[in-house]
């Protein structure tokens, strides 16, 4: 199985494709950032973060995608800014005919940490060891779109082996 691993934002929407051959056995295929600039109008932000995943999901050819979902920062216009990167990658991914998966952070720490509260450098250093990397992947959002993919490579290999969609 190949997946998309996305962590939505309106400036660097993270991405990485990890490929499973095994139950424990993984391959990085890609990862990287889509940059936006604070001085570009928002509307053509969303449009860039489109554009340039409809190129990565042409390129790495991913079988499903799997989204962080939000987390309700104190910042209500953050919030609302960042849910609607988030809607452009998820309505991007359905145009591509990928099934969206949505992991919280809750989620996403506890599958590659083992703890729910792990800290930003915990999980790093746990994508860098679990998916072999040379690194860790900068920026940080790259490292949490590894994160998703390996979360929904682990969660969802369990729904589908007890027949759950």
């Amino acid at each position: 199985m190949i997946v998309l691993g996305v962590d939505p934002g309106t400036a660097i929407t993270g991405w990485g494709v990890v490929e499973t051959i095994r139950d424990s056995e993984f391959i990085v295929r890609g990862y990287g950032a889509i940059i936006t600039k604070s001085t570009t109008p928002f509307p053509e932000r969303l449009k860039i973060i489109h554009h340039e995943l409809r190129k990565i999901i042409h390129t790495h050819r991913p079988e499903e995608a799997a989204v962080e979902e939000l987390f309700f920062a104190k910042n209500v216009k953050t919030a609302l800014t960042v849910g609607q990167a988030r809607g452009v990658v998820m309505l991007t991914a359905i145009e591509e005919d990928l099934d969206v998966y949505e992991y919280t952070p809750l989620q996403i720490k506890q599958a590659v940490v083992g703890y729910g509260r792990a800290d930003k450098m915990q999980m790093q250093k746990m994508v860098k060891v679990l998916l072999h990397l040379p690194e860790i992947p900068k920026p940080d959002d790259v490292a949490d779109a590894l994160a998703v993919a390996f979360t929904h490579i682990n969660c969802g290999n369990y729904q589908k082996r007890v027949g759950h969609r």
